[in-house]
């Protein structure tokens, strides 16, 4: 007789959840639109000319011109393997950042947000919190059950980031990618959808507008909230 090998618990009542397909995210600090080249390609590149800095982690950038983001972003929301969106601040009412969601596995119910990159007059703002909260939420309330943020280790401000809005420390992969001629580890993280009906209490407490005072400051910090909910923190934080 075989000895009993235990096995993963019965996943029931689940479907497999729709790709990303061009769906609008508006919140109260932000509205997601899909990235197009046309329509946000030159609002974009004005607003990353702040610093060359914030391409430093990105597979790609900086970019000298208008007309070679304008070419890159062309080229890159041709491509199906990832959806991209443009983030729009309503406090900055301009365009300052992009984000997409990638390496998009419906079968598995897996997801990836990635490609987050926000002009410096958007980080650490309302607008960016809710922006990734907002990509958070349609992810699980498609049908998702994991929701994935990768990073380069060496990217401390994402790694910050990732466990802020709730996303659970699962390790790093040495020596996963070669980009820039330069080697990276990947620092992984993850929420899951048992997860997500007690992070969103934490957003909604967090967005509400009693939780800021007259210039705009939080009171209760979202990391203060998100830590009762995480499984795993990042020990280098």
């Amino acid at each position: 007789m075989r000895d009993e090998r235990p096995v993963g618990e019965a996943v029931s009542g689940w479907a497999s959840p729709p790709a990303p397909s061009g769906d609008i995210l508006d919140g109260t600090f932000s509205r997601l639109e899909p990235l197009n080249a046309e329509a946000h390609a030159a609002l974009l590149y004005r607003a990353y000319q702040a610093d060359d800095w914030v391409w430093d982690y990105m597979p790609y950038g900086p970019f000298h011109s208008a007309a070679q983001y304008h070419r890159w972003v062309r080229e890159t929301v041709a491509n199906p393997d990832h959806f991209f969106y443009a983030i729009y601040s309503k406090e900055k009412q301009a365009f300052c950042g992009v984000a997409s969601y990638l390496r998009i596995k419906p079968e598995a119910g897996s997801i990836e947000v990635g490609n987050i990159n926000f002009a410096p007059m958007m980080q650490g703002s309302r607008a960016a919190s809710e922006a990734m909260y907002l990509m958070m939420k349609w992810a699980f309330e498609a049908g998702y059950r994991r929701y994935e943020w990768k990073c380069d280790a060496l990217n401390a401000p994402s790694r910050r980031a990732a466990q802020r809005l709730g996303l659970s420390y699962e390790g790093v992969f040495r020596q996963a990618l070669v980009y820039k001629k330069r080697n990276r580890d990947t620092a992984w993280f993850a929420a899951i959808d048992k997860e997500w009906p007690a992070l969103k209490q934490t957003f909604d407490v967090w967005l509400s507008p009693r939780n800021f005072d007259d210039q705009g400051r939080q009171i209760e910090r979202l990391s203060d909230l998100t830590g009762l909910v995480r499984a795993a923190s990042d020990p280098t934080l």
